[in-house]
């Protein structure tokens, strides 16, 4: 039976490797305490971490700038290490550059005139493909879009359905079938034809611009609620393109949206299938009109039952879309360029 072999000899021996041990402890110790007691002696890099990210917006999206003075990112929507600002002058110092669509104009000339290494740009819309123009203009300058696109860098929807404690129904007092508040009405729209067509089978209370009977921010829930039907018509059709006509107008007001939009699977990415009315669902616009007109008390409520778990969450405050790119900023992808914006936004 073959013998083992000896360990390997040590020329220090068993107090000399504990007495190199010790002096690693000790030494080991004295690093630590002296990053302690030096912070600012202690890694650059990790210091890098402690510093708020910079977001420069290079023009607000809003005629009027709200107040981002101060940590408004952690004091309104407790996210921390986030310094919103405006001042252009800083551009060197901020890691991202936001850039509102509504605000770009034909022409690069806006833009800064260099970016510093390591900037990302961000392209900012809340607007549909059909109401975008010049996106060709931005071809391989921004290196991520913040749209209410799911698949957008940063996503950005108009409303969220978020979890509740109390499973409380409320469905307000009903007056009326239908309503619809439209501002800009353009008779080559898909929503003006379905509207004109489905009028002929029931009556559409109509309000707003377009009708000369605007309502007042205040005022427009508490029309819409009284409305057993709400027509939450989009002005174009795309995908994810569900704005504040679902969310505030009628979810939030308290009565059935009949939507017209993207198909009802993608509606359904955001709500429950039992919450919402398609135009899609019926074979013609009598039909639904027939639906609206027929439609019982215990029928009606099943469309509530979402109120059960959820309530209606908007996002109205600029601030905190953009304090979200602070939230997001450690995921995304760092130096990407879209070549092509705008085959991406039609896709």
């Amino acid at each position: 039976m073959p013998r083992a072999s000896p360990l390997p000899w040590s020329p220090w021996g068993r107090s000399g490797v504990k007495a190199l041990v010790t002096v690693g402890v000790f030494v080991t110790t004295l690093w630590n305490l002296r990053c302690f007691l030096n912070p600012s002696k202690a890694s650059g890099e990790d210091f890098k971490h402690m510093e708020p990210l910079v977001v420069l917006v290079w023009e607000w999206p809003s005629k009027q700038v709200p107040n981002i003075s101060g940590d408004v990112c952690h004091e309104l929507y407790n996210i921390t290490g986030c310094q919103l600002t405006t001042k252009q002058q800083l551009l060197h110092q901020a890691k991202v550059v936001v850039f509102p669509h509504t605000r770009l104009q034909p022409g690069q000339d806006r833009l800064p005139k260099e970016k510093p290494p390591g900037q990302n740009w961000v392209w900012v819309s809340l607007e549909s493909p059909s109401n975008s123009r010049a996106l060709g203009e931005w071809n391989q300058t921004f290196n991520w879009v913040m749209t209410y696109r799911q698949d957008s860098d940063i996503f950005i929807p108009y409303g969220k359905l978020v979890a509740k404690q109390s499973a409380t129904v409320n469905i307000p007092t009903k007056t009326n079938l239908v309503s619809w508040v439209i501002s800009n009405y353009h008779r080559t729209q898909k929503r003006a034809e379905v509207y004109k067509n489905l009028s002929r089978y029931l009556h559409v209370n109509v309000y707003g611009k377009a009708n000369k009977k605007p309502l007042c921010n205040d005022c427009l829930l508490q029309i819409t609620s009284k409305s057993k039907f709400y027509l939450a018509f989009e002005n174009s059709i795309h995908r994810d393109y569900i704005t504040e006509k679902l969310w505030r107008n009628s979810l939030l007001a308290g009565t059935v949206p009949v939507v017209l939009g993207p198909p009802r699977a993608n509606y359904e990415k955001f709500i429950p299938a039992d919450s919402f009315i398609h135009v899609d669902d019926f074979s013609s616009l009598e039909e639904l009109a027939t639906f609206l007109k027929t439609m019982n008390f215990s029928r009606y409520q099943q469309f509530f039952a979402w109120q059960r778990r959820f309530s209606v969450k908007l996002y109205t405050d600029w601030r905190e879309r953009i304090c979200t790119i602070c939230t997001a900023y450690p995921h995304l992808p760092h130096g990407h360029l879209y070549p092509d914006l705008q085959s991406w936004f039609n896709s």
